[in-house]
């Protein structure tokens, strides 16, 4: 088949890399119809070197991608489809994990730190004891975030204070930092040999150090957190040519589309208009809520981020977030961590042969609460438990704390902009489980409509790319109708307040929980409290030796005698 009669069949294609935060991606779409032709996945591991610190190897992600577009185009060729029918390619990534490289080797100077990694508790209480009022949202009026250990102004100021390799690049002038699509784009545009360094709007809102307003970089975040500007990237928009991919099959392909994996989301259910909202369910749990051109101000717990900008002179479009950090981890956590399920697809079975009478809550906050509570001292745990509990109701827990998380923070919005979601638009891996979607709709009490096309983060990252200036392969229609299966409420009112009373006093039972210190900093503290009294004890042990021991009896009776 010759390149004119595949071009005939499906027409210009687009491709999208999903870098998430268990595996990266490769998809290929029909820009013409959306359709999903072929794809390529690969899992990315992660480690967890003391408690509350979550890392990956950028190698290992870099790796992965590379892989991710030899075999798609392995694919494509063996469904006779020419891949130099590939015009554009978007990029799609895990948001807030942070990496740094060396720019004259590409060597990371460090592990990625992930987004859900907790190590900066530290560094946020020191700076919020300089804060008046110890007020977390100080810097919301600039960046539309809270003071929290989730973004990547506090992961990049712990690589500054704490790795010495890192401290050393930069004072050399080498070192380059950027979130997962810098990284991805800058390796796949050439690296050391003129890579492009640069991020998009959407994700640069995540890093504490954009102006909300502006877009730019902004002088009074970068020195509150003491970040030289010159390790940055250039933000651009989520829609524009960043470069071209410089090896392979692909290359010359150009790298036209970036958003933040939410942010892709949205775009992906076409959530394109001020009022629509989605939810995507993947290792945490993610809602925006489409705001247009206004830059809503939280005052419950939410965050205000940039949803997209289609083209560097678009105007654009602002979302509010409620950030849920464990969803489908929990899961995991059940089958990794507790070997209560040995399969992530059993849940639903498991829970269907569960009495409904048995009322268990579980929290999942393994490194505190987000969305809409930001309370980092937040820690796990179950309630309800009696001796008829069994693992059924421990899992079925585990799947009702997603949907009490999503409720909090559709209550959160309302609370915000006044409005009632009339429907929620669902997304990610775990919407694939039906038992999942009605508890949620039973516990929100609004229909959960899924899309029957489960692809939507990548499809977003495919729709930037397609749209942008150069390109002009894909039609966005923002009236079109999207296949899809609807959950509705199957419950009444009166249960479902009982269910979420239920839940919000296990909320309260998991806050207060100190962190636990890592070795060293547990040592000194020991060492700090019992110093003083071992020094007292031991002074006390030896005046008491002193007075009534027999040798000190015995030199006493000897002296006696030689008088």
């Amino acid at each position: 088949m010759n390149k004119n009669e595949s071009m005939s069949r499906y027409g210009p294609l687009v491709g999208a890399i999903d870098a998430g935060t268990g595996s990266c991606r490769f998809l290929v779409f029909a820009a013409e119809t959306a359709e999903v032709l072929t794809y390529h996945q690969v899992s990315v591991s992660q480690s967890y070197p003391k408690e509350g610190w979550v890392e990956q190897d950028p190698v290992e992600i870099i790796k992965a991608v590379k892989e991710c577009l030899d075999q798609t185009v392995s694919n494509l060729q063996q469904l006779t489809i020419d891949p130099s029918d590939i015009v554009a390619i978007g990029v799609t990534n895990q948001r807030e994990t942070t990496i740094v490289w060396d720019s004259l080797t590409g060597e990371p100077l460090y592990n990625a730190i992930v987004w859900m990694d907790m190590r900066t508790t530290r560094i946020v209480d020191d700076i919020l004891k300089k804060v008046r009022f110890q007020n977390k949202n100080y810097l919301k009026p600039l960046c539309g975030l809270p003071i929290s250990p989730y973004f990547s102004a506090l992961k990049l100021k712990w690589l500054l204070q704490n790795v010495t390799r890192v401290q050393e690049v930069v004072a050399e002038k080498r070192c380059m930092f950027g979130t997962v699509d810098s990284w991805i784009i800058w390796n796949l545009t050439g690296g050391i040999n003129g890579g492009v360094h640069s991020t998009d709007v959407t994700n640069a809102s995540r890093t504490m150090l954009m102006n909300i307003e502006t877009l730019k970089w902004d002088p009074v975040l970068l020195s509150f957190f003491d970040i030289p500007r010159e390790i940055l990237p250039q933000i651009r928009s989520s829609s524009e040519i960043y470069g071209h991919i410089q090896e392979g099959l692909l290359r010359g392909v150009p790298i036209s589309g970036c958003l933040g994996d939410q942010q892709s989301a949205l775009v992906g259910q076409m959530c394109l208009q001020q009022g629509q909202a989605k939810s995507t369910y993947g290792t945490g749990c993610f809602l925006l809520y489409n705001t247009g051109s206004a830059i809503v101000d939280s005052s419950h717990g939410l965050l205000t981020t940039v949803a997209y900008q289609f083209g560097p002179d678009a105007q654009p479009v602002y979302a509010l977030e409620g950030s849920v950090a464990i969803a489908g981890a929990v899961i995991r956590w059940l089958k990794d961590n507790m070997g209560i399920i040995s399969d992530v697809n059993e849940c639903e079975s498991i829970v269907r042969q569960v009495s409904n009478d048995n009322r268990i809550t579980f929290v999942p906050a393994f490194s505190g609460l987000y969305a809409p509570y930001w309370r980092k001292d937040a820690r796990s745990v179950i309630c309800g438990i009696t001796e008829d509990t069994n693992s059924g109701h421990i899992v079925k827990a585990a799947l009702q704390a997603v949907c009490f998380q999503t409720r909090d923070i559709l209550e959160a919005m309302k609370k915000d902009t006044g409005l009632v979601l009339s429907k929620l638009l669902v997304d990610g891996g775990m919407t694939a489980n039906n038992l999942l979607m009605q508890m949620q709709a039973d516990i929100c009490g609004i229909p959960v409509v899924r899309p029957l096309m489960c692809e939507t983060t990548a499809l977003g990252a495919a729709i930037a790319a397609g749209c942008a200036s150069g390109i002009r392969k894909w039609d966005v229609k923002l009236d079109a109708a999207v296949p899809s299966d609807t959950f509705l409420p199957s419950i009444t009112e009166d249960e479902r307040d009982v269910l979420f009373s239920q839940w919000k006093m296990a909320i309260d039972r998991s806050l207060g929980w100190e962190p636990l210190l890592d070795e060293d900093e547990e040592m000194e503290k020991i060492h700090a409290i019992t110093a003083p009294a071992i020094f007292i004890m031991g002074a006390m042990f030896l005046l008491i030796v002193a007075k009534y021991s027999p040798l000190t009896t015995s030199i006493s009776r000897g002296r006696n005698f030689f008088r």
